[in-house]
């Protein structure tokens, strides 16, 4: 008697169970039902809180143990930023100050961000300030605990 083994993930939040142990790009996004699937790009979440796209015809490992994370977005180009000195890839145009922190690592009530201006004042950007990401070259960050002028 064969017994089949099902692998857990979940996909923009949402748990799903495959067969397969080695699985595609495409593969995934069709378990999430992401059509036209060439309409779609799919990140592996890894387990430092960085992105990794995967693309169509890439494969994915599900045998490390655990529930392996991906998150998709509905676009035709990735977007990348440095933090702290760490690069990410995003499948969006837009990301909030308070986004940037959660992947930076840091607790957002007591550490701030900020976008590095060459040449300029870098900019604070508030937890719920939108940064756009399209600008030529790459945007990069840094956080740094909140200083308070109060007393």
């Amino acid at each position: 008697m064969v017994t089949l083994q099902n692998f857990r993930v979940t996909i923009d939040k949402m748990p799903y169970s495959v067969a397969d142990p080695v699985i595609t790009g495409l593969q995934l996004l069709e378990v999430a039902k992401k059509r036209p699937a060439d309409e779609y790009l799919i990140f592996y979440l890894l387990p430092d809180g960085q992105l990794e796209e995967i693309r169509l015809d890439e494969t994915v490992d599900l045998r490390q143990g655990g529930i392996e994370r991906f998150i998709t977005w509905r676009s035709d180009r990735s977007f990348r930023f440095v933090i702290d000195g760490r690069r990410f890839e995003w499948g969006a145009p837009l990301i909030t100050g308070l986004k940037l922190k959660q992947l930076a690592g840091v607790d957002p009530q007591s550490y701030g961000v900020w976008l590095e201006v060459r040449g300029g004042e870098d900019r604070p950007i508030e937890n719920t300030e939108t940064v756009d990401l399209q600008a030529p070259g790459v945007e990069r960050f840094f956080t740094g605990k909140k200083t308070t002028t109060e007393g």
